[in-house]
């Protein structure tokens, strides 16, 4: 309730979204900047290929999957950018699209927030929604840490 006056006071239209310290949409330079290298990432995904993976990355930074098991069952599953990226080199090459990503940057770091769509062969596989967070060293963005949620049921098929 509080939260809600305190949106009404100040104006806010929903008080469930955030209010970023710097939403860069009126900057398409550091949008693109930002989500450039989650379309490396995404590439190395589809080819298999760890090694450009891991030039996009923090090797010892975390990927974090929080969903629900086929059985049913709640599930998450955490390991470094060095071990997932083993497992998607030895894996099935898969396909990552986000869409209408919201991008938040704050100096030197960003975080975006995007929902996702899996595809394996074509098919999809499963879906939710990313969060990256991205830190700017030697004016270079890498990826430090993914949480993901992730389903197999309402995915979009397109």
């Amino acid at each position: 309730m509080l939260l809600l006056l305190a949106a009404l006071v100040m104006g806010v239209d929903d008080p469930t979204k955030t209010n970023p310290a710097n939403v860069v949409a009126d900057q398409p330079e550091d949008v693109e900047a930002v989500l450039a290298p989650l379309d490396d990432l995404f590439a190395a995904f589809e080819t298999g290929d760890a090694a450009a993976m891991l030039k996009v990355v923090y090797p010892d930074g975390r990927v974090t999957a929080v969903g629900t098991l086929p059985s049913g069952g709640p599930t998450l599953r955490q390991q470094s950018w060095t071990q997932f990226a083993e497992r998607v080199r030895t894996g099935a090459p898969f396909q990552e699209t986000i869409s209408d990503p919201v991008v938040e940057v704050d100096g030197d770091i960003a975080l975006v927030w995007a929902p996702f769509v899996v595809r394996v062969a074509g098919k999809v596989s499963n879906c939710g929604v990313d969060h990256f967070d991205l830190v700017r060293e030697n004016g270079a963005w890498k990826v430090m840490n993914l949480t993901f949620s992730t389903r197999t049921t309402n995915c979009p098929a397109a």
